[in-house]
């Protein structure tokens, strides 16, 4: 019998990124980690399933080694005692982990995916997601990306990046949902 509860799939809220933003990178959505934040309580408050992605990088250069400042998971978003924590080497949180046989294992069908960044790791795994047959929602108010520079030298917003990704994944993937629906589901589930 499916779980009731969707479970929180946090991705990447590693302070990697942070350091991209002093270094001069321009993100969007700069309340997207207090959204996060607002959905971690909520999932806790509710008993729902949480499990934190991490991302361990290999190349020698990588924001994400564990022997660098940037692997370690922002101070807000941390864990609390007993949730998941799934460390990842590619950009989706599927490939390489026991991500799906967890989620499978708890008959869990509904995933709420928020985090980092949206055109990469989160894009892949909810992608993923979608193809493996759960029930992804995306949350548009709770994912940020970065700026960048296209083959043709073309500069692209971080806003623009994360509207066209929203809209690639809309419908074939994953519902995009804000923060105030994820949790007004939550509370309906427990009426």
């Amino acid at each position: 019998m499916p779980n009731p509860l969707p479970a929180l799939i946090v991705v990447d809220v590693q302070r990697a990124f942070d350091e991209w933003e002093t270094a001069g990178k321009r993100r969007n959505n700069p309340d997207a980690v207090a959204r996060i934040v607002d959905l971690l309580t909520a999932f806790r408050a509710h008993g729902a399933p949480i499990f934190h992605i991490r991302h361990k990088g290999t190349k020698p250069n990588s924001s994400f080694l564990p022997s660098r400042s940037g692997y370690a998971v922002k101070d807000e978003a941390c864990e609390a005692p007993g949730e998941a924590v799934i460390v990842k080497h590619v950009n989706s949180a599927f490939i390489g982990t026991d991500l799906e046989s967890r989620l499978r294992a708890g008959n869990i069908t509904t995933l709420v995916i928020c985090g980092a960044t949206t055109n990469h790791c989160v894009e892949t795994t909810t992608r993923m997601a979608g193809n493996l047959g759960f029930d992804a929602r995306l949350v548009r108010d709770a994912t940020w990306t970065f700026e960048r520079i296209g083959p043709d030298g073309d500069t692209h917003s971080a806003e623009e990046i994360h509207a066209m990704t929203l809209s690639n994944l809309n419908g074939e993937f994953a519902r995009i949902v804000t923060t105030h629906e994820v949790i007004a589901s939550l509370e309906a589930v427990r009426q």
